[in-house]
């Protein structure tokens, strides 16, 4: 795993040896990506320069080295990633004559680019990467990122340049550049939890979105689109669904998580896996271990506070399969001098607080290891979330009360002492939830009130329901797959919700979390799960292999039981989750009062703090757990007084030489 950052300096502001020394500077700046080696290079003709930071995990010699150059002489390439087919493209290539000088994936790809063209090679690549490609003859920049969005690439416009790179905290070292906050892209944080691509957080900067592919030529995106659409292939894709019986849909499933696993257990550097003991990094690890040999390393971490540890559950499953298990329980401690590192690894506002757990598990592994496999994207592919369920639930619910009547029943809920629903809550079962009964009531007033199915799902997933209160002069305009615009192409509800957060919530939360969590302490994480060819048939399974008489993700406990008792699996799903209602009312409300204070918000002129106090106070009062929507503001204003109060910025400016 590495780092990239360049810009093309179209208007000639900087002398060459400038323009190197601002590259450098770049790429300073996401070193943690790439601590092993580095490299720039600068095209004079046009002004481009490429920065690069390399951790290196294959091919461990100077022929790894980047930026690299074509054999020709063509082309050049700066690329984040990992191809795991390279070896079956070289044999390819080398029998059409062509001879490597060393077996670094970065020189196949840029090999088979050359003698394929950028599109015919995308369609044949498998893996996860960020790439920025150069074509001398053409004298166009090509910029790149992988199929489901594992490898982050930004970019935009600045004063005659157009720069790019892996995190945007990269681009504090160009001249000139003064960051200003996106008031939509924060609104849409607000909501979510996390910035959607193609927003940053940034005003003039994007993110490409997965499979997204951008030409630029003399500084003008002369082309842009998706060359792999999974919309499009899962829309095919229920179109002629899987027509296998059960057992020969576990066996094609098994066999293409192994070959995924066997294909990302290539490795020059030590090597082994995140263990939560759920369901998918169960798997991973199961099929890890039925192909080594040796003990394969596993790791996880617990918490001291019981409902939240699942460490138990990791170490069964670790005891049952051999591996050479390694934990770590985390205390409230651990967590707070974890915190005040989160903006800097994170560098956009992030709201999904299970990322501190994340980066603490990355920290325990790379002591060990060099590269991880991740479980990551089994919950989106084969509907493993309560909220698939609940949404359907209480859209049944909703449907039963008369359009009439819905005013009157949204009222009485809102409306309605909170000391009555306090009254009522020990009369509830859990099994209708766990947060106060206060805030769930409410949170169905919403739903009620909402009733297209997309915002319904919005409404469970989501976290401020209107940012535009708390933002100011926010307009905020949802995307249109929001607004009903996959009903066209996948007409089930549970499928439907699955692609929203496919192409949301995975790529710019779950992939975000753990590409930055992991690449802080310099580990490559890589995850099965999303392999392209797992990917495409999982779209494709009929709704009862994904739920199946009230058991999630089916077909895919079917392929783990084969290799795991199935009591060392089944239970309550926990989540990767902190107590971090309790430690706001606790340890971290200090911390919490100090980045909530209501006159330094008015001043800054970016929230509103009156709705915000008023959030606060009530979770602090115990009346109702918003811890997630809290932490969303938490962040912002953590993240903002790192990247945009003063010292910082200045300290990062660069003269003009």
């Amino acid at each position: 795993m590495c780092g990239l950052a360049g810009f093309i300096d179209l208007d000639r502001r900087f002398t060459p040896d400038a323009r190197k020394q601002i590259a450098r500077a770049m790429g300073l700046a996401i070193e943690h990506r790439g601590p092993d080696d580095w490299g720039v290079h600068d095209e004079r003709d046009v002004a481009l320069v490429l920065s690069f930071r390399r951790l290196s995990i294959i091919d461990l010699s100077e022929a790894g080295h980047q930026p690299m150059e074509s054999s020709s002489g063509r082309s050049i390439i700066a690329y984040n990633g990992e191809i795991y087919n390279a070896a079956e493209i070289a044999k390819d290539l080398e029998a059409k004559g062509h001879r490597f000088r060393g077996h670094s994936d970065t020189e196949v790809m840029l090999e088979a680019f050359e003698a394929w063209g950028i599109d015919a090679t995308l369609r044949r690549l498998n893996g996860m990467f960020a790439i920025a490609y150069y074509d001398r003859v053409s004298r166009r920049l090509t910029l790149i990122r992988d199929r489901m969005g594992k490898k982050p690439l930004y970019f935009g416009r600045l004063n005659g340049a157009v720069f790019f790179g892996s995190q945007p905290k990269a681009f504090f070292a160009l001249p000139g550049w003064s960051p200003e906050v996106d008031r939509e892209s924060l609104a849409a944080f607000m909501r979510f939890g996390y910035v959607p691509a193609p927003r940053s957080i940034y005003s003039g900067v994007e993110c490409l979105r997965p499979a997204e592919r951008i030409d630029v030529i003399d500084g003008q995106i002369k082309d842009r689109y998706l060359y792999w659409n999974v919309r499009n292939l899962a829309a095919a894709a229920q179109r002629s669904p899987v027509s296998l019986g059960d057992k020969e849909a576990k066996i094609r499933l098994r066999d293409l998580i192994d070959e995924a696993v066997a294909r990302r257990m290539v490795s020059d550097v030590p090597l082994g896996a995140f263990l939560s003991g759920g369901i998918d990094s169960s798997t991973i690890v199961a099929s890890m271990q039925s192909a080594s040999s040796r003990p394969v390393k596993t790791f996880s971490i617990g918490f001291q506070e019981a409902e939240y540890d699942e460490s138990q559950h990791a170490a069964a499953v670790a005891r049952h399969l051999g591996t050479d298990h390694h934990q770590l329980i985390v205390t409230s401690t651990d967590a707070l001098e974890t915190i005040p590192l989160i903006p800097d690894y994170y560098d956009e506002p992030f709201g999904d607080a299970s990322q501190v757990p994340t980066f603490l598990l990355s920290k325990l592994t790379r002591r060990h290891v060099t590269v991880a496999l991740s479980g990551d994207g089994g919950d989106e592919l084969l509907a493993g979330y309560s909220r698939y369920r609940i949404a359907n639930n209480v859209l049944g619910a909703a449907n039963k009360v008369p359009h009439a009547l819905r005013p009157a029943a949204i009222a009485a809920l809102r409306n309605a002492p909170s000391a009555v629903w306090r009254l009522l809550e020990p009369l509830l079962p859990k099994k209708y939830g766990q947060s106060p009964l206060t805030g769930r009531v409410r949170r169905l007033a919403d739903l009620l009130e909402r009733g297209a199915e997309e915002r319904v799902f919005q409404a469970i997933v989501g976290q401020w329901p209107d940012p535009g209160v708390i933002v100011r002069d926010a307009v905020y305009e949802d995307d249109p797959i929001w607004l009903g615009g996959l009903r066209g192409d996948l007409p089930g509800t549970t499928r439907r919700f699955q692609m929203l957060d496919t192409l949301t919530y995975l790529p710019d939360d779950i992939l975000v979390k753990v590409d930055r969590a992991s690449m802080a302490v310099a580990l490559e994480a890589r995850v099965p799960l999303l392999d392209r060819h797992v990917v495409e048939f999982t779209l494709g399974l009929p709704e009862h292999m994904l739920q199946r008489g009230g058991e999630t993700k089916w077909l895919l406990r079917q392929v783990l039981y084969d290799r795991v008792p199935r009591n060392l699996i089944d239970r309550p799903k926990t989540g990767f989750m902190m107590p971090i209602d309790q430690w706001l009312r606790g340890p971290l409300r200090e911390w919490g009062e100090d980045l909530l204070d209501p006159k330094r918000m008015e001043s800054d002129g970016i929230l509103n703090p009156v709705p915000i106090r008023e959030t606060w106070d009530q979770h602090l009062s115990g009346q109702i757990n918003w811890q997630y929507r809290l932490w969303c503001v938490l962040m912002f204003q953590a993240w903002k007084r790192r990247w945009l109060d003063g010292a910082h910025v200045a300290a990062r400016r660069f003269e003009q030489t």
